[in-house]
This record gives structure tokens, sequence and C-alpha cells, in this order.
């Protein structure tokens, strides 16, 4: 399934939040070296409940508004 994601790096929260049909995920990590990428991920997988290796970024990869595969 896919999910239409806008991620927040360097946030003071890290929380996930579902606005129009679309997920925001908030993180402490920066947008540099993927770190936002790799935050977003873990994220996901914990608020889905799935394994890290099940959720797959399809696009998005230099954007705040990215394209998740669960």
């Amino acid at each position: 399934m896919k999910y239409s994601v806008t991620v927040k790096p360097g946030s003071k929260i890290e929380k996930i939040t579902e606005e129009n049909g679309e997920i925001i995920v908030r993180t402490h990590a920066k947008a540099h070296d993927g770190e936002a990428n790799k935050a977003t991920v873990e994220a996901l997988a914990k608020y889905f409940g799935v394994a890290k290796t099940s959720v797959k970024l399809i696009s998005g990869e230099k954007s705040k508004h990215k394209i998740i595969e669960i």
C-alpha cells in the first residue's frame, strides 16, 4: 500500500499524525546524509507494526514530500 508522507526534520517532538489523508512524520533527525529518511522509515515501521525492511521509499528522497510503500 502506498502512502503520501510529509517529513518535518529537526522537530522538537517526534510523532506521527494524519491530516487530510496524508501522514506527517516529525523527527529529531536533520535532513542531512539521509538521516531524516532513515528516521522516517524507522518511525513508520513502528507506527504500522512492520519490519523496517517492509517500508520502502518510492519517491522524494531529497524532498519533504515522499511516497512510501508498505
